[in-house]
C-alpha cells in the first residue's frame, strides 16, 4: 500500500522561493481549530496538541481501510480586527498590533477523499482518548486561496516584517491588494528547530 504524502503530491503548494513569487493555489481541504491570543501561550499549544491528536487518528482509521497517508505540515491563517487597527500595513502588524488582538486558524491539511462523517468519528475516538475539550470543536474546514504571492521566510518569526516588507512592496509593484487572510505554513518543527534555522512559507491571497 502506497501512503500519500501531499507535500509530495502538492509541490506547489508546500514550496516557495527566497523571493516573491506569484503562485495559483487550488481549493484544498483541513482539518482546522479556531483561536485568538497570544501564540505563545499554552491555549495555542493545546490547540495544536488537540489538531494532531485528531489528525493521527484520522490517519490510522484510513490506514486500516488501505487510504493511508503522511500527516502534513501544521500551518495557520492569522488576522485582526481591521477597522479597530486601520491603516496598519501587513508588515507593519507584526510589530504594532498585541499578539492578544490576533485571531488564528490552525490547518492540518488533509487528502481530498477524507470526509466529515470520518473526521466525526476520528473525533470521537480522539476525545475518548484524550479527553480534550478542544477535540470537539475541530471542523474540516475548506479553502480556496486562487492567486496568491508568497516567499519563504528563513529565521524566526520576529524577523518576519522583513520578509513581510518585501513582499508587500512587490504586491504594490504588481498592483495587486490583499484578498484573503495572511498564510504561514510551518516547514520546521519550531518546538525543536532553533530560531534561526527555521523555515516558513508566507503567502498572502491576492486580486
Amino acid at each position: 500500500m502506497e501512503k500519500l504524502d501531499l507535500s509530495k503530491r502538492y509541490k506547489t503548494y508546500f514550496t516557495a522561493q527566497k523571493s516573491p513569487q506569484i503562485v495559483e493555489i487550488a481549493p484544498a481541504q483541513f482539518l482546522s481549530l479556531t483561536g485568538k491570543g497570544d501564540p505563545s501561550g499554552q491555549a495555542f499549544l493545546e490547540k495544536i496538541q488537540a489538531l494532531y491528536a485528531t489528525a493521527y487518528t484520522l490517519k490510522f482509521r484510513y490506514k486500516s481501510a488501505n487510504k493511508d497517508f503522511v500527516v502534513s505540515k501544521l500551518e495557520a491563517l492569522w488576522w485582526f480586527d481591521e477597522s479597530k487597527f486601520a491603516g496598519i500595513t501587513m508588515d507593519e502588524a507584526p510589530q504594532k498590533i498585541d499578539r492578544s488582538e490576533w485571531e488564528y486558524r490552525l490547518l492540518i491539511r488533509v487528502p481530498d477523499y477524507v470526509n466529515d462523517q470520518e473526521v466525526s468519528r476520528a473525533k470521537d475516538a480522539a476525545f475518548g482518548k484524550k479527553k480534550w475539550p478542544l477535540i470537539k470543536e475541530l471542523e474540516l474546514f475548506q479553502m480556496a486561496e486562487g492567486k496568491s504571492v508568497q516567499m519563504l521566510h528563513l529565521g524566526p518569526f520576529d524577523k518576519e516584517p522583513e520578509t513581510l516588507a518585501i513582499m508587500a512592496k512587490f504586491m504594490i509593484e504588481k498592483g495587486f491588494s490583499k484578498n484573503g487572510h495572511h498564510h504561514e505554513i510551518y516547514l520546521s518543527d519550531f518546538n525543536k528547530t532553533a530560531p534561526e534555522k527555521l523555515r516558513t512559507i508566507l503567502r498572502e491571497p491576492v486580486h
